[in-house]
């Protein structure tokens, strides 16, 4: 059985520490891949720039995706990685501070799997990454291709 890993796409150091540290708490021991902006995360999904040659490299089982990113917003994040067939299934989870129905409509447009607005609340976070953790790591199954 391969790792399940899980790939934090944010670029706020307080809230990629604020999730780990909320992973930890709930002993969500998976291996988590943090990239801190829109055109890397392209390049790690489609092994090229710096991750060229990795293409046999498993995707991870769910990608938390921020929609404020440099370089390439989270929605064109999306839009891209549901283009290409190699990440077309791809569990994504827009994990976000952004209250706009415009955002939320847009990511299920373009195929998000799930939108959750990250509670500013760090108990409330906590136990927020342990449901995401509890469903998409243990209950969820994902398409064999993956």
């Amino acid at each position: 059985m391969r790792s399940k890993r899980i790939l934090l796409v944010e670029d706020n150091p307080d809230d990629v520490a604020l999730a780990i540290r909320a992973f930890k708490k709930n002993n969500i021991a998976n291996e988590i891949k943090v990239i801190g902006d829109g055109e890397e995360a392209l390049d790690f999904l489609f092994a090229r720039g710096i991750y060229t040659g990795e293409a046999s490299q498993p995707l991870p089982e769910v990608m938390l995706l921020d929609l404020k990113l440099p370089k390439v917003e989270g929605l064109e994040v999306l839009r891209q990685i549901r283009a290409y067939p190699r990440t077309h299934l791809l569990p994504v989870v827009i994990l976000t501070s952004s209250h706009e129905d415009r955002d939320l409509v847009a990511g299920y447009s373009l195929g998000a799997n799930s939108y959750i607005q990250k509670p500013v609340d760090f108990n409330q976070f906590t136990e927020a990454i342990r449901q995401l953790g509890m469903y998409w790591l243990v209950l969820n199954e994902s398409p064999p291709i993956l």
